[in-house]
């Protein structure tokens, strides 16, 4: 019965020890938890309650009375209509279906060429990497330089054209967008190759050896096995990309302002000019909301066809069964 006993107050005394220590953690975390409900959610509420009223700065009352504007879901009735919302968004769209792509594919070509040693990789390796580093203000300013009239574009098409070019880039309707797209891409192409050359490195050289071996081509070698390997470090590239070009404002702000007229503004464009010159903070926080929520829905669902593709076991088989399609066909 001792021994028994003895047991009973050991597990009594080990359940207290883990209660005591559960205590202590939840202590120790409980500023790292209030500091994240201040710097989010209370935002976040606070922004949800502001776009159910009228209210503005201007109108000489503190945020917390804006009930005494209540207009239930005015704001987000008025979202819908707002064409020039909806012709930002589009813009918006427009540039990440371009510049994505176009990253995408200039980054997997540069890292397929980087995969091997070469002589003066290490130079090459850190001039490519240098857009990236440059501030997305600055890169906006230099491209406007780029792309004024008498600037060096011009010079360099007048070269090849045979005489002077007097392309207006920045106050065209339509190249105005071809100008800033140029500068997208330019900047983030490199972090795109970053990624896609990290998912290059760790493709198993003994398969890709193998498949050379037997006679399989570039193509065979690049689809069947490299391929299966990548798909996360792809998605991964893409959401990270799209997500971030969704949000495009520094470079667009430096270079047009969004103009000629609406012609390259931005949904970041369109809430600054909103939020800063129209003053309409109670709209303003209605359309954050909506993008948020469109955001979030975007990356949740690229964080899911990650997952659901970045299963070891299955991607492991797949590489191998690829490597195995790769010999068969070269055979």
């Amino acid at each position: 019965m001792s021994a028994s006993r003895k047991e009973r107050d050991a597990a009594a005394a080990k359940l207290s020890l883990e209660k005591e220590q559960r205590k202590l953690g939840n202590l120790m975390a409980l500023p790292a938890q209030l500091l994240l409900v201040f710097i989010v959610a209370f935002p976040l509420l606070m922004q949800l309650y502001v776009s159910t009223t009228w209210w503005s700065p201007l109108d000489g009352v503190p945020w917390y009375m804006a009930y005494e504007s209540w207009n239930w879901f005015a704001n987000y009735s008025d979202l819908v209509q707002d064409s020039r919302l909806w012709g930002a968004i589009w813009r918006t769209l427009l540039i990440v279906i371009v510049c994505v792509p176009a990253q995408f594919l200039l980054g997997l070509g540069l890292a397929t060429l980087f995969v091997d040693s070469f002589p003066g990789k290490t130079i090459f390796y850190t001039l490519l990497l240098m857009p990236m580093m440059v501030v997305p203000a600055v890169v906006g300013y230099m491209f406007f330089l780029l792309f004024q009239q008498s600037g060096p574009i011009n010079d360099l098409i007048g070269v090849f054209a045979g005489g002077p070019a007097e392309i207006n880039w920045l106050n065209d309707v339509n190249l105005a967008m071809v100008a800033v797209m140029i500068a997208e891409i330019w900047e983030w192409t490199p972090l795109m190759f970053l990624i896609l050359l990290a998912g290059l490195s760790g493709v198993p050289e003994d398969q890709m050896r193998a498949a050379r071996l037997l006679g399989a081509n570039a193509w065979q070698r690049f689809w069947r096995i490299v391929m299966p390997r990548m798909k996360t470090v792809i998605i991964i590239a893409l959401v990270l990309r799209t997500v971030e070009s969704l949000k495009v404002f520094d470079t667009l702000f430096i270079m047009t302002v969004g103009g000629p007229g609406v012609a390259t503004e931005s949904i970041s464009l369109y809430i600054y000019k909103r939020t800063f010159q129209d003053l309409e903070w109670s709209y303003v926080a209605s359309i954050g909301l909506f993008v948020l929520v469109a955001l979030s829905l975007l990356a949740g669902l690229g964080i899911w066809f990650m997952v659901r593709k970045s299963t070891k076991p299955a991607q492991v088989a797949t590489a191998q069964q690829g490597g195995a399609l790769a010999l068969q066909e070269a055979k």
